[in-house]
């Protein structure tokens, strides 16, 4: 039987692929400067080598692996400067996609916003860390998804890729929900409110807040 009947291949075996090997490197299962080994990967993940090859190139197209002559491919380290750096770029973007979102918005949009800020507020109340953080990450989506900005949406995309280690341990900083909970509620306000201005200026100080928790962390 060839060793590879039973293993994910082609275009499901390389979601698969990068789907776990993006969500290792975020929870720190994979660490920054780790020497990714392909046959590991393969019996890990239940994929093909050719689809773990495939998933390993799209991350690093993403800039969250990289690869060195010689040697194979490793996680990406990038430092707290480089993350606050690639957050101040996407600040301007994530602002634009909160303007663009409250210039787009329509009553369907308006109650799952509020749906959002509700079930935050309860996973802040509960202490559910992490499904507040998957909350924002789904708000944020959202956001994304009115404004319809498309080349904004791709540009985010892969900045989010390169710090998404930084992003999940800061989310799970004791006392961090506390803080980005009414960040976001006002985030949700303005846009329902079809304020562009406010929206943009709301999604910016968040993002600010982001930086300085993070640039702290050093």
């Amino acid at each position: 039987m060839s060793q590879t009947s039973g293993l994910e291949r082609g275009t499901q075996g390389k979601a698969i692929a990068v789907e776990r090997l993006r969500h290792a490197i975020a929870q720190g299962a994979v660490a920054p400067g780790q020497r990714l080994v392909e046959s590991e990967l393969v019996e890990q993940f239940e994929v093909t080598r050719g689809s773990v090859r495939a998933a390993i190139d799209e991350l690093v197209a993403e800039g969250l692996i990289e690869r060195i002559h010689n040697r194979g491919a490793r996680v990406r380290s990038v430092s707290h400067q480089q993350a606050v750096e690639i957050l101040e770029c996407r600040k301007v973007l994530e602002g634009l996609i909160a303007a663009k979102a409250a210039e787009r918005i329509t009553p369907a949009d308006a109650d799952r916003l509020r749906g959002y800020s509700t079930r935050l507020s309860a996973a802040v109340q509960d202490g559910e860390l992490l499904e507040y953080s998957t909350l924002n990450h789904e708000l944020h989506a959202v956001l994304r998804e009115i404004a319809g900005q498309e080349t904004a949406t791709d540009l985010i995309a892969r900045l989010n890729a390169q710090i998404v280690r930084h992003q999940f341990q800061l989310s799970l900083r004791p006392g961090r929900p506390q803080v980005s909970l009414p960040e976001h509620l006002a985030i949700v306000d303005a846009v329902v409110a079809g304020d562009p201005i406010a929206a943009e200026q709301a999604m910016r100080d968040h993002l600010d807040s982001v930086i300085g928790a993070l640039s702290r962390a050093t």
